[in-house]
């Protein structure tokens, strides 16, 4: 099994501008810029030095007519889209998005939990996939924090799905538990 499985391997900002958000981040992160080719609606690689890290695309007009807003969403590598969709749906949350191929990338889904976060299913077609930067690496993704609702039936939700650990719980007193987990025994966030 790859070391990229159930971990976040790509990051997407679906903006409502897509010039205003590349000079945002070129100026406050660094990133730099460069069209994908792609043909079809426009698509910005955002890059940290040589290493590809995510993109920028407008909200789609499907999404739009559905309510979605510019966010951020993260990719999580799976073995098989198709069947992690299956999974998320029998798991209690939604597939916004079903499984699609994005020709000579990978197949993705847009997933969302039993609360409604988005995220993404993801496959590559390449063998091996790119393992993750080095945590702390500058202009990469560094945390990954989902404000939950619930904060148990979240992370059972997640940790069904993908196998993710608690790790280090803090006692934040009235704002409750900040939760850390972690991907793989590795990297961690917060839930």
């Amino acid at each position: 099994m790859s070391t990229n499985q159930a971990r976040f391997v790509w990051y997407e900002v679906m903006t409502s501008d897509t010039k205003a958000a590349e000079a945002f981040y070129a100026s406050v992160v660094g990133w730099k810029m460069q069209d994908a080719g792609m043909g079809g609606p426009p698509y910005t690689i955002l890059s940290a030095g040589d290493i590809m890290v995510g993109g920028i695309m407008e909200v789609p007009e499907e999404a739009r007519a559905m309510g979605a807003k510019p966010c951020w969403m993260g990719y999580v590598a799976v073995s098989d889209v198709d069947d992690y969709a299956a999974r998320v749906i029998t798991a209690g949350g939604a597939i916004r998005r079903p499984p699609c191929d994005i020709p000579g990338v990978g197949r993705f889904a847009v997933a969302a939990d039993p609360h409604g976060a988005g995220f993404l299913l993801f496959k590559g077609n390449s063998e091996p996939q790119p393992e993750p930067a080095t945590p702390g690496a500058p202009g990469h993704i560094g945390w990954h924090e989902l404000h939950a609702g619930d904060l148990e039936s979240a992370f059972a939700f997640y940790a069904g799905l993908f196998g993710w650990t608690k790790a280090e719980a803090i006692d934040m007193g009235p704002m409750g538990v900040y939760q850390t987990f972690a991907t793989g025994g590795a990297r961690r966030s917060a839930a």
